[in-house]
């Protein structure tokens, strides 16, 4: 049973005869309890005279996806079994982060009829966003007192990565073509692959000269010098890109109203999308001390649908990162030279010991990137010093820049490679990075 505003209004009125009627306090006290015995029939009656919300029949319809910032249309059908006509109140109970627009609708639902509830949702958090029940209320009459009921229609919607460094992939793409022969870019150097043997001629590198085709070429008889045959290279296909993620504490801190994982999944999805255009092999890994998402074997198409809906369902682990498994994990997916990116954070060097401590051993292996997204506000703050907070503002923030910078020049010496940016700039660097690694023949 629920009490309506109309009710508490009607019980309200009935002080105007106990002012009315002040001086004569017996009086006004019978008033008063007539009054409330009058209202407490007419809302008994009401309650009587309501349909049971019981007897109706909830069925839910909502889309399996949708990405982080985008609307998804929902709906609800009603169906009254009921004898009676429902005229109140339906309240959705979606959880808040699944950003339901209405969760209160007006209805009116005759007995044996269906109506259509529409709903919008805008979720503003990513992972399964769920809803179990929905409530009816139904009003009496007079709109008095009614009942109310609380009916199970569990649906859940999964909330993808919004995937908004999309906008980059163009701009990246045009490069990789430029790399992979469409403008005829040949590279020689260590990890590149053979394509083709032609004559030597001047400018050309003498460590691609092929002895053994330069002699199958001689032709003692033709009266003429042996031909110095060279060899040319592409850049490298159907190599390995292995992208770690660090799902542990520190990937929970948010940057710019961002959390870090996040800001490494659209690196990684970036990355990922370019690798394979390129025809390299993407293998991605959530990981911390156990394994949250891992995308193996997938291409094309297949490997962006895959890796966001993994991504859906990784939350930060508020426990630290297992470095020390790493290698493990990396040898369980390939033992071939590769790529390997890892995505965590560089900012505090006490953090970072476990990291420090494995990267010699990957790099002997693999080339290794590190890519961590660094917090613009302590730019900005580090040049504010108008006043003697905005000095001690900027002390902190310099000690901040200062051990990144002690932790990039660690990681450098151990052979791997670090690239840094804001949320907004860290995907695009990171590509570039790629990019650049494979036009120097280092992949």
């Amino acid at each position: 049973m629920t009490v309506s505003g109309r009710f508490v209004a009607l019980l309200a009125f009935g002080v105007v005869p106990v002012v009315l009627l002040g001086a004569r306090a017996e009086a006004a006290f019978l008033t008063l309890a007539a009054w409330l015995v009058l209202a407490l029939l007419l809302g008994t009656l009401d309650l009587l005279l309501a349909a049971s919300p019981r007897r109706v029949i909830v069925e839910r319809t909502v889309p399996a996806r949708v990405r982080l910032g985008a609307e998804a249309p929902a709906e609800l059908l009603l169906t009254n079994t009921g004898r009676g006509a429902i005229r109140g109140q339906v309240r959705d109970a979606w959880e808040p982060s699944a950003g339901l627009v209405r969760s209160r609708t007006p209805i009116a639902l005759p007995p044996g009829e269906r109506r259509r509830v529409n709903e919008t949702l805008r979720p503003w958090r990513r992972g399964e966003r769920r809803v179990a029940e929905v409530t009816v209320r139904a009003w009496g009459p007079l709109h008095l007192w009614g009942r109310q009921a609380t009916l199970s229609a569990p649906g859940r919607i999964r909330v993808l990565p919004p995937f908004a460094s999309r906008k980059h992939l163009p701009s990246r793409l045009a490069r990789l073509r430029e790399l992979d022969g469409m403008t005829s870019v040949m590279l020689r150097g260590q990890g590149t692959e053979f394509d083709s043997l032609r004559e030597y001629v001047r400018g050309d590198d003498v460590r691609s000269i092929d002895w053994r085709a330069t002699a199958r070429r001689h032709d003692p008889t033709a009266g003429s010098g042996a031909r110095v045959m060279v060899r040319t290279w592409r850049p490298e296909r159907d190599r390995r890109v292995i992208i770690l993620i660090d799902s542990a504490r520190t990937s929970a801190a948010r940057i710019d109203d961002e959390p870090r994982i996040d800001t490494a999944f659209e690196s990684a999805l970036l990355l990922g999308a370019l690798a394979s255009r390129a025809g390299d092999r993407v293998d991605v890994l959530a990981y911390d001390r156990a394994v949250r998402g891992r995308v193996q074997g997938a291409t094309g198409p297949e490997l962006l649908s895959r890796m966001v809906d993994v991504f859906a369902g990784v939350e930060p682990a508020l426990i630290e990162m297992d470095w020390g498994a790493v290698p493990t994990q990396l040898a369980a997916i390939t033992s071939q030279r590769s790529l390997v990116v890892l995505l965590t954070s560089i900012e505090a060097p006490g953090a970072s010991r476990g990291l420090l401590a494995v990267l010699p051993q990957l790099a002997r292996k693999h080339t290794v990137v590190v890519a961590s997204v660094t917090d613009p506000e302590s730019l900005r703050a580090a040049g504010e010093r108008r006043d003697r907070e905005g000095v001690y503002r900027a002390a902190a923030a310099e000690r901040a820049l200062l051990d990144v910078a002690r932790v990039t020049a660690a990681i450098q010496r151990s052979g791997a490679d670090v690239v840094t940016g804001s949320p907004a700039d860290l995907p695009p660097a990171l590509s570039d990075r790629y990019l650049a690694l494979k036009a120097a023949g280092k992949l």
